[in-house]
Order: C-alpha cells, then structure tokens, then sequence
C-alpha cells in the first residue's frame, strides 16, 4: 500500500527539526567543552534519542562534519548581510559578527580553521571577505597598503587570543579586535608595504 504524500510531509518536518536540534546541541557542547563531548551527552542535550541522532549522523566524524559545513554556512551569510550594507562598514561588522561566534565555538574552533577540509567553502568566504575589503576601501574606511591578507591574519590571530584567554579573561578579545580595526582604519605608513605569504581563510 502506497503511503499518501501528505502524509509523508511531517515526517520530513520531524526529521528536519531533530536535526536543527541536535545541530544547536553540538554546537553549544561541542563550543563550551571541546571535541571529548560524548554523542550520548549531545543526544540528551538535543532531546532526541541515541538511535534517532545515528540514524542522522553514523559517528561524531559526520555530526562534526555537518557542524562545520553548517558553521561556514553561516559564516557566509555574515559576509553577505555585511556586503548588504553598501556603506563600507561591512568588513568591520563581519570581523565582529564572526569574532562573537568563535568565541561561542572556542571548544572546536581548531576544526573549524582546517581549511583543507572544505576548500571550496573557504574559497567562498575569502571571495566574499576580499570585496568586503574593496568595498570598505571605495569608501574611505581602511587605510593605504591594507590587503586581503591582513583581514585574514587578523580572524587567525583572535582565533588564537580566543583559544588562549576566553577561560581566565573571557571577552578579551574585544579589545583586541578593536585595536586591529583602528590599525585597519590607519594603514601602513609610505614605504612600509611589505611582502609576505599567502593566507588561508577561515572557516
């Protein structure tokens, strides 16, 4: 016997809702206590049970995959709110938006950062964060010499203030990103453009 379509319908709702929980339940463990959480702590905290979470995601390899990929979902649409703004202060409200986020994800930001394995994904964001840079640049809000690489060693270097500081001086990195924004603001003095490798970007 053939079930009816709309009958089929909630099911596929149910399924998409567990898996928006179970996905908002790692991200929370998985960002306050690391890669050690269990899958049995992560199903509890989603409010679905054991089976159910394996069934949608076979091992913590393929839940933390989907994690990330979901992750730099978001981190793209960040940037593209961002690039919304048309004003030119776009780069600075993604560098915070983005800056806020890993400190929520500071147990797994590690994962996060292997550009390796999502290339395409990352190529996507350093796209969208290079005409963030061109678009605050036409409009006077960073300074001579600044380039792409810049904006991308400044998200690595608050992923390691983050990593090191959230549990003895948590917010600290605040500070620290309004400090490199003024630096952006300014740019490099005449002669000071100096040469350097190539960055990867986050996410």
């Amino acid at each position: 016997m053939t079930t009816a379509p709309s009958a089929e319908r909630p099911l596929r709702k149910d399924a998409a809702e567990n898996r928006r929980r179970v996905l908002s339940a790692a991200r929370e463990l998985l960002g306050r206590h690391g890669l050690d959480v269990s899958m049995d702590a992560i199903a509890a905290e989603a409010g679905v049970g054991t089976g159910t979470l394996y069934r949608r995601f076979p091992s913590k390899e393929a839940l933390v995959d989907a994690l990330v990929a979901d992750i730099a979902e978001s981190v793209r649409d960040a940037a593209e709110r961002a690039l919304a703004r048309g004003d030119g202060t776009g780069l600075e409200a993604f560098l915070r938006e983005v800056a806020a986020s890993c400190a929520s994800w500071r147990g797994f930001l590690a994962r996060l950062w292997d550009a390796h394995r999502s290339p395409a994904q990352s190529a996507e964001v350093r796209a969208l964060v290079d005409r963030l840079l061109a678009q605050a640049r036409q409009h006077g809000r960073v300074g001579p010499g600044v380039e792409l690489r810049d904006v991308l060693l400044l998200l690595w270097a608050l992923r390691g203030v983050i990593e090191t500081t959230e549990d003895e001086a948590p917010g600290s990195w605040e500070r620290h990103l309004e400090l490199h924004l003024v630096g952006l603001r300014v740019g490099l003095p005449p002669g000071e453009h100096r040469s350097g490798g190539a960055v990867g970007a986050a996410g």
